[in-house]
């Protein structure tokens, strides 16, 4: 696979969510064994970017990843996040030092290392300064435990705040054809967004993060699987989260056939996939840039890892530009 480069260290184009095999999507396919399998298999294709979250699972999703690394830690770069706390059906922020602090012994152990190479903030709280938690997670990277820090679906404003304390490594947010929040516009490459102060919404995130030196870390770069054309409201079981997203019911949906459409066209040219046309225009956006599609299937990991070779030409682009915004909110 194609790599690119984090700070010195070259990862595959296409990295890992592991997310799923423990939160979120519908739990009949849920395997520990498989999800092992998965990520060995993921490091043997070459798809070394791993991200998983202290909340995904409440801990399960730390401790998936802490056995199938057993043996193999060196391969992967590792990334975790703090700053969001299972409670209940739901979730809630917490950005006070003292969690901060906490959480990062707590994921060392599930992770079954000694230090993590990238630790996020998961989301600021606002009720806590961000340069307190920030300079916490500051704390830990002087401490040896935590190589790099990153922050989680930020402003150009918050990502600048943090990085005058302490660099940020990377930001990850979502962005797919389907939602562009972090272009700091509807459409359109980084770049052609808001200026970089981050006025008048989140601003343009991604060329904030070229600009110094970030990487940019899409989640959910294929619409939660709405972006394949493989994934509907009507298939989704009971406890799936999309089964409840405003994009996935059904006026909305019929309404986003249309992008779906599209990306099968460019995809039809290339004779790639839906799916391999969706990374790709997220790896398109600049060479910082490292996507971290999920997926709990081997044959997806292989369709995923399969974009990072497809190389979209300059009317592609401009084709998958101009795709209609989607209908639906996005939560």
């Amino acid at each position: 696979m194609r790599t690119r480069n984090f700070h010195g260290t070259p990862v595959g184009a296409v990295g890992l969510g592991l997310m799923g095999m423990s939160w979120a999507y519908g739990a009949s396919e849920r395997d520990d064994d498989a999800s092992v399998a998965l990520i060995h298999e993921a490091l043997d294709l070459g798809v070394t970017f791993l991200d998983t979250a202290q909340v995904y699972g409440a801990g399960h999703n730390e401790e998936l990843a802490g056995r199938a690394l057993a043996g193999r830690r060196d391969e992967a770069v590792l990334a975790t996040k703090t700053g969001l706390v299972a409670e209940g059906d739901g979730m809630r922020r917490d950005g006070r030092p003292e969690h901060v602090r906490a959480s990062a012994e707590q994921s060392l152990r599930r992770l079954r290392t000694d230090v993590i190479d990238l630790f996020y903030l998961h989301r600021v709280d606002p009720a806590v300064p961000l340069a307190e938690t920030w300079g916490a997670m500051a704390d830990l990277v002087a401490a040896g435990t935590v190589r790099r820090l990153g922050l989680s679906e930020v402003t150009v404003a918050q990502a600048a705040e943090a990085h005058a304390l302490h660099p940020v490594a990377a930001v990850q947010s979502e962005l797919s054809l389907w939602t562009r929040d972090a272009l700091g516009a509807e459409g359109g490459h980084a770049g052609g967004g808001p200026d970089a102060a981050g006025t008048g919404g989140v601003g343009d995130v991604v060329a904030w993060c070229a600009a110094n030196g970030a990487a940019f870390v899409p989640f959910s770069p294929l619409g939660r699987g709405f972006l394949t054309g493989a994934v509907t409201a009507d298939g989704l079981e009971d406890g799936d989260y999309r089964a409840g997203n405003p994009r996935f019911q059904r006026e909305a949906a019929e309404q986003n056939r249309r992008i779906v459409e599209i990306v099968q066209a460019v995809a039809a040219r290339h004779g790639a996939t839906a799916a391999q046309v969706a990374i790709a225009w997220t790896l398109a956006q600049g060479d910082h840039v490292i996507p971290i599609p999920g997926t709990k299937k081997s044959r997806y990991l292989h369709d995923n890892a399969g974009a990072a070779a497809l190389d979209l030409t300059p009317d592609d682009l401009a084709e998958l530009d101009a795709v209609p915004a989607a209908a639906g909110a996005r939560y």
